[in-house]
């Protein structure tokens, strides 16, 4: 570990030098792109995030033009794990998020690893390194060792990055029907509307319509959105998985 960097990181005076600090300290691990993100609640919307990177511009604008953030299965995993997760192309499953990795591939963001943050005082958020090794490297076998220091550059990440965090807004939860969560957990548990129209005894149109009201509660336009946004505002979990 670079202790310079790592002084420049918790001594930072500015955002900006604090994610120069943060980027050089990705570069000696070998990652050429970082990104971090944290807000003060796990149930703030993620768009509100502090976030720094050196991810290309155009990537960043899609990614916020598209709220791609309740797509992205990174975000996923953190929200409910506090375990890193070691990234390559087969944790893109769904088109869209297949879509958005092909998309950050054209940008040299292959590849990585990703650690979630929980705050003592709920604080939520990521921290992503990210290369573009090429096929024959052996990525997970490349990155495994570094594990156990990359958590400790995360422990320091969020100690000196939480004070750029922005003030928590309190966002109230919508009301979901009993037959609403069950639906919702059913697509969180990879369902599709005919599967769940035949485990909850209901024809598929009221499935989707269910989905039609959860979407707009929740003012998100797809049934991953939802899913991703119930489970930051605790309305579900994935342990409540019907299996």
């Amino acid at each position: 570990m670079m202790s310079v960097e790592l002084g420049e990181l918790m001594h930072s005076d500015t955002a900006s030098s604090w994610g120069e600090a943060l980027f050089s300290l990705g570069r000696h691990y070998g990652f050429e792109k970082v990104l971090f993100a944290m807000s003060g609640s796990r149930h703030a919307r993620l768009e509100h995030a502090f976030f720094q990177t050196n991810y290309p511009r155009q990537w960043r604008e899609r990614y916020e033009a598209e709220r791609l953030a309740y797509v992205d299965p990174l975000v996923s995993h953190c929200l409910a794990s506090t375990l890193p997760l070691v990234w390559q192309a087969d944790t893109f499953r769904s088109p869209a998020q297949r879509a958005m990795y092909e998309d950050g591939c054209n940008h040299g963001i292959r590849a990585g690893v990703a650690f979630p943050i929980h705050g003592p005082n709920g604080e939520f958020g990521l921290l992503s390194f990210a290369c573009d090794p090429k096929p024959e490297n052996g990525f997970a076998e490349t990155v495994t060792p570094l594990l156990p220091e990359l958590a400790l550059v995360r422990d320091h990440v969020f100690a000196s990055g939480v004070r750029f965090c922005p003030p928590v807004t309190h966002e109230a939860a919508p009301r979901l029907t009993p037959r609403e969560l069950e639906v919702l957990n059913w697509v969180m548990a990879g369902k599709s509307s005919w599967e769940i129209s035949k485990i909850t005894g209901c024809s598929e149109a009221t499935v989707n319509f269910h989905m039609g009201n959860i979407r707009q509660k929740f003012n998100v336009n797809t049934r991953q959105q939802a899913v991703v946004r119930a489970i930051s505002l605790g309305l579900i979990s994935p342990e409540d998985h019907h299996r």
